[in-house]
């Protein structure tokens, strides 16, 4: 039985990244992942889905290029070219990270691994007909859609009447209406996807908002936007039952029908952990989850669990963090996680991105926290590429501790952005310092040193 420094379940963003530090940090590595390299992330989550909303960007500015003194004649979505072009990126990127693996020389094993228990000296896996040890171990099994027990959904699944965003990603033919159950931000920015390719979507959400968290302000302008865009939406309401050819739900205590071509299932994900065999060495779980500290260790000496598997935050860049500060503490590199300032983004057009707190959830913590709002238009860029745009930042602010600690944003290039607001917040430098900083000009984030002076 081969034995590493090191056994690698998941070959996601934590995983592979995982592998990669390890193996720069002078270890060696096994690395099991029995799907895709690079994951949900790059093969059925953020990449495609990224690639497919480039498109609809592109085919959106081009329509509506008149504004901007562009003739655009016969603007034309081809939803199997784009569809071609995305299995292009995904085979590109799959590509390097299976490279990046050999030129670390790291072992990776194309099966499925489940935990056999303890072996000589650390932990045994078991993979295709064959066991493997190391010493120490990491779980980065990703995370799973998560299916609600709705009357009848099981059997529209097996139809391919309803789907899960991963086959969403490959639908080679349209409806002329889809039903998407859950307004997340996968939901969200599939069902703009759809819209913008001319299905008539229909959003069915059980909370009274979008978008989980997100804040409500922001919540409005994207359903506002949305709603000119093929989108439609049911908040509030309790899907009761999928049928053949239409999803019912409750709306006021009312019972009603939407009759479609198409469910997309898009109630959020869980912890992909069963059946990996985490009773074996007694691993602790909080439901599906396996339970970590700052670390990422758990409660068994030796054992690690990054990324989604851990529940808490499933976000590529998450596990990519968790990744580093799992390995550090392998090395004895002094580091922890932080999951204050971590930020979250919305890809549709306008994209949404924030990081830390909101005033609720600062008030929520005990802290006194002023909060600064400014529409996008104090951002001569923004007024340049933009028709009127409702876009604005909040910046919440610490009055007690003179600092940033949460920042909100909607708007043209927010994703790129929010890493301004990130490094602020992560520094907890004060506002008469955050003020020396230069900006280039003209750009949208410029915005955020305007906010600034005015704090």
């Amino acid at each position: 039985m081969e034995h590493f420094d090191l056994l690698v379940i998941g070959g996601g963003p934590g995983g592979y990244l995982c592998a990669e530090r390890a193996a720069q940090g002078g270890m060696t590595v096994c690395l099991f992942e029995a799907r895709h390299m690079g994951g949900t992330c790059l093969n059925e989550g953020c990449i495609p889905t990224k690639t497919l909303l480039n498109s609809v960007k592109l085919y959106r500015h081009a329509a509506e290029s008149a504004a901007f003194g562009v003739t655009a004649e016969n603007v034309v979505l081809d939803h199997a070219a784009v569809l071609k072009r995305k299995g292009q990126v995904v085979k590109q990127l799959v590509t390097g990270v299976e490279s990046a693996m050999k030129s670390h020389k790291i072992t990776v094993i194309r099966e499925k691994a489940v935990i056999a228990g303890r072996a000589e000296g650390g932990f045994q896996v078991d993979a295709g007909g064959e066991s493997y040890a190391g010493t120490r171990l990491v779980v980065a099994s990703g995370a799973e859609a998560a299916v609600p027990p709705v009357a009848g959904l099981k059997e529209a699944m097996e139809k391919g009447f309803a789907f899960t965003s991963r086959e969403a990603l490959d639908l080679k033919e349209l409806p002329k209406e889809m039903a998407v159950i859950g307004g997340g931000v996968v939901g969200l920015e599939l069902a703009y996807y759809f819209a913008m390719a001319g299905v008539k979507v229909t959003v069915i959400e059980m909370l009274p908002k979008l978008a989980g968290n997100t804040d409500p302000e922001i919540c409005k302008v994207l359903m506002d936007d949305y709603k000119k865009r093929n989108m439609t939406f049911k908040l509030d309401c309790k899907v009761l039952e999928v049928t053949g050819d239409s999803v019912i739900y409750q709306e006021k205590g009312e019972r009603q029908e939407f009759k479609c071509g198409a469910v997309l299932v898009s109630t959020g994900r869980r912890p992909n952990t069963a059946g990996l065999g985490l009773e074996k060495l007694g691993i602790e779980t909080d439901g599906p989850a396996v339970v970590t500290d700052r670390h990422l260790c758990t409660n068994v000496a030796g054992v690690y669990a990054i990324g989604d598997c851990n529940g808490k935050s499933l976000l590529a860049h998450t596990a990519y963090r968790e990744a580093e500060v799992a390995v550090n503490h392998m090395l004895g590199v002094r580091d922890e996680m932080r999951y204050d300032v971590i930020p979250a983004v919305i890809y549709t057009d306008p994209e949404v991105a924030c990081v830390g707190e909101s005033v609720e959830s600062a008030q929520a913590k005990g802290l006194t926290v002023k909060e600064v709002k400014l529409p996008m238009l104090f951002a001569g860029r923004y007024v340049a590429e933009n028709r009127g745009g409702r876009g604005f930042i909040k910046l919440v602010v610490d009055t007690d501790r003179n600092c940033l600690v949460g920042c909100h944003m909607v708007g043209s290039y927010a994703s790129e952005i929010v890493m301004t607001a990130v490094m602020m917040i992560d520094t907890g430098l004060p506002p008469e310092r955050l003020k020396k900083l230069v900006f280039p000009h003209p750009t949208v984030a410029e915005v955020i040193r305007e906010a600034i002076f005015q704090i």
